[in-house]
């Protein structure tokens, strides 16, 4: 029988390093932040989705995801936001 935890939190507040210290332990790690790097880095999974429901500009030249236009509209638009979220979250589960 095998046990999952999850760690959330926001920004800076010690995910990463909590992580590692688990890792130490014998914990297998499932880091869906490089999950989500893949997917919408270059020819990554995500990208034709997003291209679709948000454009050609947030995809930056070499195919990947325009990370800072992309950041700029979540944070403002909670619509843009869960339509982030659907395509990228059933990717990383």
């Amino acid at each position: 029988m095998s046990i999952c935890y999850g760690l959330t939190g926001g920004i800076g507040s010690g995910k990463s390093t909590a992580a590692k210290l688990f890792e130490a332990l014998g914990a297998r790690i499932v880091d869906t932040d490089e999950i989500s790097r893949r997917l919408t880095a270059a020819n990554g999974l995500a990208i034709p989705a997003i291209q679709q429901k948000f454009g050609d500009t947030y995809i930056d030249k070499d195919g990947a995801l325009n990370r800072a236009r992309m950041r700029a509209l979540v944070f403002s638009d909670t619509d843009a936001r869960q339509r982030l979220q659907a395509i990228l979250h059933p990717c990383t589960q």
